[in-house]
């Protein structure tokens, strides 16, 4: 199968020196050419050049991007997108005043949704989840990062890997699954909280990889939630049975969640609303990638994270959705990208980098995704005309993506 692209305005995100992420000064760095084509063949980049270069070229489709921009697609390194209902009750809560905390504490949040999703059956947790699924995708994200946690027992948490890896097989998108067994502590289980953590380590954690259902686990490491102690536990077990590490951490306070998460080899950390000088530090150096959810930070109306202070010290930085039903209940990486720039001051190339090939470096697959680089999975959109990058994030409302591609065929006519 052998696709031209032709009319193209920008090719956007151009990568062409084989590197898996971008730090510091280089993520404001973005590559790109104008008046161009580009060919896919085999559902791979397999070349592109300036208009006036291109020739007789045979091609099983060709599509006129019309003047529209390319970007390679969106690769989202943090969702919750299996849940089952939805928590709009607690919008309200938190319109009327009550913080994050406090519906925790009052029974609310996860447990709810643990609530619901356990009277939700495998297959209509399967049908609401790919309605998500078609959402992102026709918003441009190609690789997605999907974790379980709103099961909180072993049955439930099987189940929503399970729902997860049946995306996996019937989606063009690239999926990791992510077990988050400790996401909150089980209401059966309220006030024997270590009694839990056992149940992760020793139950939970070789049921999953028995299925061979996860590829990383993660855990809630937190104020209310789970120690630095118990967060290196579960990750050291999971480490025994083949998963990598990726983390919750200093979302509600400087926890120590981001020096355990290094320490255990995390791919990433994730949220980083409260982060000071050291943790920026113990960063320096590390494989880790901070991932910042600021559709979180928005919708909860916390603090964003110092995204321009860990850029500057020579950081690289991803951004996710967190699309979550409770505290990020949208999939939209371009919303993303423009809160980013709004609210941390991240530039719009800097967001572009970080939303493609720092989100697929914190799931491990920025060798394959992320860029416009020969040889690299043809994941990639196209938008109608426009006048910048820069306005793609600028006129964050206005439908400007007008054909989406994985794996070098068409999915989407937006």
């Amino acid at each position: 199968m052998r696709l031209l692209v032709k009319n193209i305005a920008r090719i956007v995100g151009l990568e062409a020196t084989g590197r898996l992420r971008y730090c510091g000064a280089d993520m404001n760095g973005l590559e790109t050419l104008d008046d161009a084509w580009l060919l896919a063949e085999d559902g791979r980049f397999a070349a592109f050049g300036h208009m006036d270069s291109l020739g007789e070229i045979a091609a099983d489709e060709v599509v006129d991007a019309a003047g529209g921009m390319l970007f390679p697609s969106f690769c989202d390194s943090h969702t919750h997108l299996v849940y089952a209902g939805s928590r709009e009750r607690e919008f309200l809560d938190k319109i009327n005043g009550l913080s994050y905390e406090e519906i925790a504490r009052r029974g609310g949040g996860i447990l709810n949704s643990a609530d619901l999703l356990h009277r939700t059956s495998e297959d209509e947790l399967y049908e609401q989840a790919m309605e998500r699924v078609r959402e992102i995708a026709a918003m441009g994200t190609g690789c997605v990062e999907i974790k379980s946690g709103y099961g909180l027992s072993t049955e439930d948490e099987l189940k929503m890997l399970r729902v997860i890896r049946r995306i996996r097989e019937s989606v063009p998108l690239e999926v990791r699954a992510t077990f988050l067994g400790a996401h909150a502590v089980a209401r059966a289980y309220r006030g024997r909280q270590a009694e839990y953590v056992d149940l992760v380590c020793r139950e939970m954690l070789p049921a999953v990889a028995a299925e061979g259902l996860a590829d990383f686990v993660d855990v809630f490491c937190d104020e209310g939630f789970f120690t630095v102690e118990e967060t290196a536990r579960i990750l050291e077990e999971g480490r025994k049975l083949g998963l990598r590490a990726k983390i919750h951490a200093n979302e509600l306070a400087v926890s120590g969640g981001v020096q355990v998460g290094v320490a255990c080899g995390a791919l990433s950390v994730d949220h980083l609303e409260r982060m000071g000088q050291e943790e920026i530090e113990v960063l320096h150096g590390a494989a880790t990638m901070p991932t910042l959810l600021p559709g979180a930070a928005f919708f909860l109306g916390m603090s964003y994270p110092p995204a321009r202070a860990m850029i500057s010290a020579g950081l690289g930085v991803a951004l996710a959705s967190d699309y979550n039903p409770g505290s990020s209940p949208s999939g939209n990486m371009r919303m993303v990208c423009s809160l980013a720039s709004i609210r941390m001051k991240i530039t719009p190339a800097e967001a572009v980098n970080a939303a493609t090939l720092n989100g697929a470096y914190a799931m491990g697959l920025s060798r394959e995704y992320g860029s416009v680089t020969l040889g690299k999975v043809a994941n990639f959109f196209i938008t109608k005309p426009m006048p910048s990058v820069e306005y793609f994030f600028y006129a964050y409302q206005t439908p400007l993506i007008r054909q989406v591609f994985l794996r070098g065929r068409k999915v989407s006519d937006v």
